[in-house]
């Protein structure tokens, strides 16, 4: 049987897995000081000083939501930066428009990747690249790459700030149509590590158990479950 609520009431027996699907929308990603920068960057495209562009934050900030907003607004072809090769250039840029994460990978070609960037302008293209580290301060040894990289524009993502955490939490749980009070939002904003990937994870682990458990989603259930499962 599927869950189901009346109000503040759970009436399912059994939470059943239906999949959400995470909104990947200009939309859907919600702007504040530790983001607006490269929320900017994507929001100026194609007018960028450079057919390269690159998004660094740390993991959970928000990058791949940011790409997945540019690949949509692009139609861009999506690869790992490891995964790239001369062989497979060709087909990737040719709708002109190339996003490729998690740059530089474990075992960066630098061979390639010079040849990558030089593609890209070639074919009059874009590429927008997302990393956790300054391209400046990637360890190569390629003189004309390392210059290249200095040259990219880059915008930087922070680790999410507390107004934005607040915001992503909230709509979390409306996206699953459940209503939480201000006080557990302000209780796992607190509390919980500063990532948007571990936000959705723990409103998905809180709004499971509540419904196996048959139980409303309050201050001392959340931090209870937060005790039992150490998110």
């Amino acid at each position: 049987m599927a869950p189901s609520r009346e109000g503040d009431r759970t009436v399912a027996q059994l939470p059943l897995d239906f999949g959400h699907r995470p909104a990947m929308g200009r939309d859907d990603y919600l702007v504040t000081q530790s983001n607006v920068q490269a929320v900017d960057m994507i929001d100026h495209w194609p007018d960028w000083s450079n057919p390269l562009a690159v998004i660094v934050g740390p993991s959970g900030s928000g990058k791949s939501h940011l790409g997945e907003v540019w690949r949509a607004r692009t139609n861009a072809t999506k690869i790992e930066a490891c995964d790239l090769s001369f062989e497979n250039l060709p087909e990737l840029m040719s709708g002109k428009a190339l996003l490729v994460e998690n740059a530089p990978g474990e075992n960066l070609d630098e061979t390639v990747f010079f040849h990558f960037m030089n593609y890209v302008r070639e074919s009059k293209g874009h590429s927008l690249i997302t990393s956790t580290g300054m391209p400046s301060r990637w360890q190569v040894g390629l003189p004309d790459l390392a210059s290249r990289l200095r040259a990219l524009p880059t915008a930087t993502l922070c680790e999410p700030d507390d107004v934005l955490l607040r915001a992503v939490l909230v709509k979390l749980f409306a996206d699953r149509q459940v209503s939480v009070d201000e006080s557990v939002i302000g209780y796992l904003v607190l509390r919980m590590e500063r990532s948007l990937a571990v936000a959705g994870r723990l409103v998905d682990l809180i709004d499971r158990t509540a419904l196996a458990r048959k139980v409303s989603i309050t201050r001392p259930f959340v931090a209870k479950l937060m005790a039992e499962d150490a998110v």
